[in-house]
């Protein structure tokens, strides 16, 4: 379709704001607070606004990075995560005291300009992005460094996603061809492709001796993994007896993992359109001044208050 009105960008602000933290070398504000994550994130979204001009932003907030009821279906899920930041081993997803620090800064600063920031109790920015994109009456840009997120990819329905995994200025616009040309499935068939195949960084164990290739051949054969699950119980079944028997014995993984892996669709935001539109120009320009000098923000906020009317 070419008549929605607009285009809205969602914007996975944990995936950006980690990416501009390792990415942006050491920055401090005059009063020693380290900005690095700050500055990139604001530089990020002009740069974004600037090249693809979209009406409507949001910036998909983890209410819950870990959902307890992901857990009770799932126990490993994210679990090393927590491992890792009780016993204060590195792990990338864990939260350094440096980059803390500027979370509130970057909300402080987002509010400024009227960036809309949206979360949900008991879900992660995931399930945000999902219910946003599916609901949406428009085009969807999706920017994020996270694969699941290839799950919400529709072509028809004009959704799809700017991944940053190399960066935000070598991003690529993934479409329902970009993941057939990948990984052999279509993008509606990503979440139990990835089900199948595992994630260690999610603590998805996958079904033991299936990688991709096999994961997307039987995906291919048989659409989804109930039809995996009932071609394996069927003897008469066209599936060699090596994946038959590994399916057979992720029985009780392939029952509840599917629902783990798959992003919510139909949480209620309570925002609407005009909620989601992004202003013309910063909408409370005095404290975007405050903000800036207060933190050493000048050049980045400029430059998107300069994208944001459209210089």
């Amino acid at each position: 379709m070419t008549d929605r009105p607009g285009r809205l960008m969602l914007l996975d602000s944990a995936s950006m704001y980690f990416r501009a933290f390792y990415g942006v070398p050491e920055i401090k504000a005059p009063d020693g607070t380290p900005v690095n994550a700050v500055r990139g994130l604001v530089d990020f979204i002009a740069r974004l606004v600037g090249d693809y001009r979209p009406t409507h932003l949001v910036a998909c907030w983890d209410n819950d990075w870990r959902p307890q009821w992901r857990v009770d279906l799932l126990p490993s899920y994210k679990a090393h995560r927590v491992e890792a930041e009780r016993t204060g081993a590195p792990d990338v997803e864990e939260v350094p005291d440096p980059l803390e620090v500027q979370v509130p800064i970057i909300r402080e600063v987002l509010d400024a300009f009227g960036i809309c920031v949206l979360g949900a109790d008991g879900y992660e920015a995931d399930d945000v992005i999902g219910a946003l994109a599916t609901q949406a009456d428009q085009a969807v840009d999706i920017v994020t460094g996270d694969r699941d997120l290839f799950q919400l990819v529709d072509d028809d329905a004009e959704v799809r996603v700017l991944y940053i995994a190399r960066g935000v200025g070598r991003h690529e616009r993934v479409t329902n061809e970009w993941v057939r040309e990948k990984y052999g499935i279509d993008a509606h068939q990503y979440a139990d492709f990835a089900t199948l195949r595992g994630d260690a960084s999610d603590g998805l164990p996958g079904v033991a001796g299936i990688g991709e290739k096999t994961a997307a051949t039987l995906l291919g054969r048989f659409g989804d993994i109930a039809g995996i699950v009932a071609a394996a119980a069927d003897p008469d079944a066209d599936l060699a007896p090596g994946p038959r028997g590994k399916i057979k014995a992720a029985a009780d993984y392939l029952a509840v993992a599917p629902q783990v892996v798959a992003v919510a669709r139909d949480l209620d935001l309570g925002a609407g359109p005009e909620d989601l539109r992004l202003p013309p120009e910063p909408r409370d320009l005095p404290r975007v001044a405050e903000l800036a000098h207060r933190w050493g923000l000048e050049s980045p906020v400029q430059r998107l208050t300069t994208a944001l009317v459209g210089g």
